[in-house]
Order: structure tokens, then C-alpha cells, then sequence
């Protein structure tokens, strides 16, 4: 029976995400907010919703092992399964803005993950400011350096062939929004309760089960819209999803939930931690030396296989 609960509350997760994301984006539409501004916030965001819901309801929850775990085990996920599996069907080319921008910045949130789970075993609510700043400059950063790209490629014009898009009706904007949250809190309810008993039932740790199904599960809208960017001949998507993601997942995610309730690692050690680091540093050593601006298809079996290898070493 929990295991019908889970499949069910991950459904009602993923669906709550999509909600979400559609009414918020429409409704920045509706604002005339930026375009690029919604992608790096919204949209982003919005991918990230179920890990932000597992997360936030597993720390108020006491359960801050499984807040981690969920975060640390999907960032490990979606490198090495999600992109493996991506750059299997079509190899995967790095850009310049991938190389000198978006990588580091990735490279930096692990750094902090690091250097906040070093110290004491915990996220206190001063590291939590600390990274929920470090995502804002960020956001600061990218806006700054998106606004001159767009500007030198003649913004005003895609602006003008993209007004007359067509608008979902406003009465359905407040009505996805309210659904998408209510998909992702009660959705995320059940799925730590459930979670929480199968993990019991198995004999494990909360912060196994928080690795593999919690951050599996959860970051299935980031594999699905990853495989969609793939089918659809544009692979640098699945790239760019995964790094927002991450970057999400560690400055965000992690820096609201040990803000409103510090964070005790429990089961979760610095070795997981350092997977999901080594992942990240992987990846760029991919773009600058091994795969020579491109993640190949020999490269994508070697990242799910060196996820096999680290399940297996969980388990």
C-alpha cells in the first residue's frame, strides 16, 4: 500500500509542478516581466518545486536527513543518470556561457554545500542566509550578464514577434497556481510519510531511502523535460535544466529550509557529499579536457554507471 502512495504522491508532485509552473509563468507574462528573468526564476524554480516540497515538509518534519539527502541525491541524479542518459541518445555540446559561467557557478554552490556540511554536521539558519544570498547574486548576475546579450541581439525585436503569443485566460491563472501548490504540498505529505514507513519496513536509514527514491523521484520532472529537449534536437536544454537545478537545489532549497529550521545531517555522511561534488567537478573536466566541449556517448554510459556503482555502495 505505501508503495501505491508513493507512486501516487509522486504524480501528484510532478503535476503540481507543472501547474505551478504554467500559471506562475503566464502570470509574469500577464505582468510583463522579461522573459529571461521568468526562465531564471520561474521556470527554474518551478522544476525544482519537488525537491523544495520533500525538502521543506521533511525538515519542518525533523527529518532534516532527508531534507539533505533528497538535495544531495538529486544533484548526484541528475549529472550522472540524467545527463548519461541524455548524451546516450544525442551527445551533449558545451558552450562558452556552459564553461566560463554556468559550470563554476555550479562548482561554487557544491563548494558551499561542502563547506557548510564540513563544519559541524548541520546547516544552521546563518548558513541557510548565507546561501539563499549567494543564490540572489547570483540570479543578480546572470540577469546582468543576460540583459547585455540580449541588448547586442536586438531584444526589442524577438520581444515584438513574441507579443502576439498566445495568453492562457487570466480566471485560469490563479486556478493552476492554487492547484499546482495544493498538488505539492499534500502530494509531498504523503510522500515523506510513506517514504519514511518503506524505509522503516526495509531496514534502512532515512537518508538511504532520501537518496535514492526521495531524489530519484523527485527529480523526475527535470528527467522527463531533459528527454523532451532531447527528441526535440536541443540537447544544450537538457544541460542548462540540470545546472539550474542544482544551482536551485543547493543555494535555494537548502538555504530556505535551514533558514526556517536548522538541519542535522543524521545518516547522511560527507562521503555522499563528496559524490555529489566529484559529479560536478566530473562534468567540467568533461567540457574543458575528456569530451572536448561535448559529453559523448561513451562518456553518458561511464556517468550511469558511476550512479549504478554508488547505489550499490549504498545498498
Amino acid at each position: 500500500m505505501e508503495y501505491l502512495i508513493v507512486i501516487a504522491a509522486l504524480a501528484m508532485i510532478i503535476v503540481g509542478a507543472m501547474l505551478l509552473t504554467d500559471g506562475s509563468v503566464a502570470l509574469a507574462k500577464r505582468l510583463r516581466v522579461p522573459e529571461f528573468i521568468v526562465g531564471l526564476t520561474v521556470v527554474a524554480v518551478g522544476t525544482s518545486m519537488p525537491e523544495f516540497t520533500i525538502s521543506m515538509i521533511s525538515a519542518l518534519g525533523g527529518h532534516g536527513d532527508m531534507a539533505i539527502g533528497n538535495i544531495v541525491g538529486s544533484n548526484t541524479f541528475n549529472i550522472f543518470m540524467i545527463l548519461g542518459i541524455c548524451a546516450i541518445f544525442m551527445p551533449i555540446s558545451f558552450s562558452k556561457s556552459n564553461i566560463r559561467r554556468d559550470i563554476p557557478i555550479c562548482i561554487a554552490a557544491t563548494l558551499a554545500l561542502v563547506g557548510v556540511t564540513l563544519t559541524g554536521g548541520s546547516i544552521t539558519r546563518l548558513e541557510g542566509v548565507v546561501l539563499l544570498l549567494g543564490y540572489i547574486a547570483m540570479i543578480l548576475f546572470t540577469i546582468r550578464a543576460d540583459r547585455k546579450a540580449m541588448l547586442k541581439e536586438g531584444a526589442d525585436q524577438v520581444h515584438d514577434e513574441k507579443g502576439n503569443e498566445k495568453q492562457m485566460p487570466l480566471w485560469r491563472v490563479p486556478i493552476w497556481i492554487i492547484l499546482g501548490l495544493a498538488g505539492l504540498i499534500y502530494g509531498g505529505d504523503l510522500f515523506v510519510g510513506a517514504a519514511t514507513k518503506i524505509a522503516q519496513a526495509w531496514g534502512v536509514s532515512e537518508a538511504v531511502i532520501a537518496i535514492t527514491l526521495l531524489a530519484g523521484g523527485t527529480s523526475l520532472p527535470e528527467l522527463s523535460s531533459s528527454l523532451v529537449s532531447i527528441i526535440k534536437g536541443s540537447p544544450s536544454l537538457a544541460l542548462g535544466n540540470v545546472l539550474g537545478s542544482n544551482i536551485a537545489n543547493i543555494l535555494l532549497i537548502l538555504g530556505t529550509c535551514s533558514t526556517v529550521t536548522p538541519l542535522t545531517m543524521g545518516g547522511i555522511t560527507m562521503f555522499d557529499i563528496y559524490v555529489a561534488a566529484a559529479a560536478t567537478a566530473v562534468l567540467m573536466l568533461s567540457a574543458l579536457i575528456i569530451g572536448r566541449d561535448k559529453l559523448t556517448r561513451i562518456e553518458g554510459v561511464l556517468f550511469v554507471a558511476c550512479y549504478v556503482a554508488y547505489i550499490y555502495t549504498l545498498i
